[in-house]
């Protein structure tokens, strides 16, 4: 392990501070301190304003991974910018997901569901057809194809930009093959040997999601050390695999994997410290809509009554320049995001004297 830099201290503009604060991932973030995690465990703070002379070679990579920009998601004719905040809308074509498990009669409605997503602000429809909640069983691939293959069709097909949510190499190509370009792979392509060939050879940008155990075990007492630490260096192991099987890092983003393997204090402090993941160099997406974190946090509150705790997590990842947040509610998500956009703006506008 190296030190690790963990930006914090963030602050509303740049104008007038000078060489004391620097810029998160290319976006719309600054931040003065960080926060440096020794391998031995000690943390402190240190000012941004001449942190670079103590940095080695690996924390200068870091630093020069942690503030420079993403280049945007070119998903079929559609660009996605990373420089800024984007939705990507859920739809889940299952019968048991763990908040909208057969809301959707057949593949139309959930095809109409996705691209009236799209119409209201959703940068991404992320279709899936295996539920991934705690406890699932797994899904036949022939059965997964069929639910999401005419989804990805009807929605590619009137010009949405389709991610499919899969960990299996044969629905990744079917889905591929019918015009999806983006996979989001909730096992960091770990659960097929032949998923990360396939995204290489398609040259599809991909999710790598953090996990520990399968769906069925996950949530039996997960135990890290530092699990922010630990979150960071597998996913950088992740990357590592996935760009020696011929994926570009540009095309991989990353998501610490809420709810997959952590107990409602270790997802607190992975959103806390959400910042720390741009020095692996790539987007972040965060996925904690309506996660059972919100209702132990609210009075147990079911999936369908936690859109308000939806949205604070969604503006915590957002603030610490979260790239994508993955959601089901999309057009009160868009609006929220709105509102932090014009507070940015207004933010980063110069004063005239």
């Amino acid at each position: 392990m190296r030190t690790l830099i963990r930006p914090t201290g963030f602050v509303d503009s740049p104008f007038g501070h000078d060489g004391q604060v620097a810029r998160l991932a290319g976006g719309l973030n600054w931040f003065a301190t960080v926060e440096l995690i020794h391998p031995d465990g000690r943390r402190e703070i240190r000012p941004v304003d001449g942190i670079e002379a103590r940095f080695d070679d690996a924390m200068a990579a870091d630093w020069a991974r942690l503030t420079g920009p993403r280049k945007p998601l070119q998903l079929g004719q559609r660009t996605i910018r990373l420089d800024q905040p984007q939705v990507m809308g859920i739809v889940n074509a299952t019968p048991d997901s763990f908040s909208d498990g057969g809301s959707y009669a057949d593949a139309r409605s959930a095809a109409e569901a996705g691209a009236a997503m799209a119409a209201a602000g959703a940068a991404i429809i992320d279709v899936g057809g295996e539920s991934t909640r705690p406890g699932a069983k797994e899904v036949w691939e022939g059965d997964e194809i069929e639910r999401v293959l005419p989804v990805v069709q009807q929605l590619a097909g009137g010009g949405t930009a389709v991610s499919i949510d899969t960990r299996k190499a044969a629905v990744m190509e079917a889905a591929l093959g019918a015009g999806a370009t983006l996979v989001n792979d909730v096992s960091a392509l770990t659960w097929d040997p032949r998923s990360a060939e396939v995204v290489a050879a398609k040259g599809a940008p991909v999710v790598l999601m953090h996990h520990r155990g399968d769906p069925a075990t996950m949530q039996d007492a997960p135990r890290y050390g530092d699990v922010l630490v630990e979150v960071f260096e597998w996913l950088e192991d992740r990357i590592a695999a996935a760009e020696e099987a011929g994926v570009s890092r540009a095309n991989i983003l990353v998501d610490p994997g809420i709810g997959f393997g952590k107990s409602v204090a270790h997802n607190l402090e992975l959103l806390n410290g959400l910042a720390l993941f741009h020095g692996l160099g790539c987007g972040v997406v965060v996925g904690a809509s309506r996660k059972r974190m919100i209702g132990a946090l609210s009075g147990e509150a079911p999936t369908d009554q936690r859109l308000p705790g939806s949205l604070t997590l969604a503006l915590k990842a957002v603030e610490q320049g979260a790239q994508l947040v993955r959601v089901h509610d999309v057009p009160e998500t868009v609006q929220a995001l709105k509102v932090w956009r014009g507070l940015r703006d207004q933010a980063l506008t110069p004063r005239l004297a």
